[in-house]
């Protein structure tokens, strides 16, 4: 009998990722479990030192010197002693130090090239010095959408060939206890517009709540707008005073409501209720939240650029996220029209069904085995 593959997992990230990227690595390690067997052996390599969220600058570069430790020292040699045949990462850095393993890494978008604004100097910097050389001499890269493989391969020169799209699913999340969150906030089922996501610059939240007051000027419906996510913590691509902005801007502060962060059950109990899903995002590389819509039954507008019209394929209205008069024209479209929502709704069911975070585990595994013959 051959001997089994053996493929090192990088989970550190998980005391660490929040949103996108943490649903990511969490939805991908369930799945590499359902298909674990004897000849496919998946190690989950971790460190046992704690991980710094604080905003300390002096923490800061600890963590930074950490975390570059545990990449290009501590990781390679958990990955050797525990006969890794491959090592995958999810969060772009793979080591440069490569002991009889070969490397996967995951660009999931090429953000550090078309906004480098939005990220602090050493991050810059250390991404240049070790995560895309190590990238480049990667057995390939995994991107999540063809959008996303075509920016990486404009800014970096790796090979289209080298660069594996690797669709993701939506994010593993039900209504397992009662929740009162809609009236802790104040929200009537079906009478809220969704967005859910971190306060990122690139989401173009204020675009969203200036097309929502438009939209309560040409109509004398009750219906809300919910912002479902957290502030980000990096100062350098945080929106929340804008967003904050807009708000009080437009006078809709009783009109509009922002959850923070919120847990898994409160987020599904939220998806379940509204009305409409609204993604306004300037810039993408896939977008999860668009599955998760399509997968709690609602109609889904999405900005007509980057990877959103990819994911979303036939089964999205898309606007102009820069016309505030075409996302309001869009939302109102869907307000006033119950057929096309539910028609919306059953596209948005069978366009889900080319997604599942299995299918996915098992295209990389496919990939994984080429790497290993």
């Amino acid at each position: 009998m051959s001997k089994p593959l053996v493929i090192g997992v990088d989970i550190r990230d998980l005391k660490l990722a929040k949103t996108g990227t943490k649903t990511y690595l969490e939805e991908f390690c369930k799945a590499f479990r359902e298909i674990s067997n004897d000849q496919l052996s998946f190690k989950f390599l971790d460190t046992s030192l704690p991980v710094y969220k604080g905003s300390s600058k002096l923490g800061k570069y600890v963590e930074h010197f950490n975390y570059q430790f545990w990449k290009q020292v501590t990781l390679p040699l958990k990955a050797y002693f525990n006969g890794c045949n491959v090592l995958f990462c999810t969060d772009n850095f793979v080591p440069l130090m490569r002991l009889g393993f070969e490397t996967v890494p995951v660009f999931h978008d090429a953000f550090f090239f078309e906004n480098p604004e939005h990220y602090g100097k050493l991050w810059l910097k250390l991404y240049h010095l070790t995560a895309i050389p190590a990238a480049k001499r990667s057995a390939f890269i995994v991107t999540p959408s063809t959008y996303a493989q075509q920016q990486i391969h404009h800014y970096t020169g790796i090979p289209l060939s080298q660069l594996k799209v690797v669709y993701e699913g939506p994010k593993t999340m039900k209504v397992h206890e009662e929740t009162d969150i809609l009236g802790r906030f104040g929200i009537e089922r079906k009478n809220y517009v969704l967005h859910v996501g971190s306060m990122f610059k690139r989401k173009n939240i204020p675009a969203l709540i200036h097309a929502f007051k438009e939209l309560k000027s040409t109509t004398d419906s009750p219906v809300k707008l919910v912002l479902a996510g957290p502030s980000n913590a990096s100062k350098d691509s945080n929106d929340q005073q804008a967003i904050l902005d807009a708000i009080s801007e437009t006078g809709l502060e009783n009109e509009i409501i922002l959850t923070g962060y919120l847990s898994d059950n409160e987020l599904a109990t939220i998806y379940s209720g509204a009305l409409m899903y609204v993604f306004p995002s300037t810039n993408e590389g896939f977008g999860i939240p668009i599955l998760e819509a399509f997968d709690y039954q609602l109609p889904v507008l999405v900005a007509d650029n980057t990877s959103l019209p990819e994911v979303g394929g036939d089964a999205v209205l898309t606007f102009d996220p820069f016309n505030i008069s075409n996302m309001c024209s869009k939302m109102k479209m869907l307000l006033d029209d119950e057929i096309l929502r539910n028609e919306m709704i059953r596209k948005g069911n069978e366009r889900l069904k080319e997604f599942s975070w299995v299918k996915s585990s098992l295209q990389l595994v496919a990939l994984f085995r080429q790497i290993g013959l």
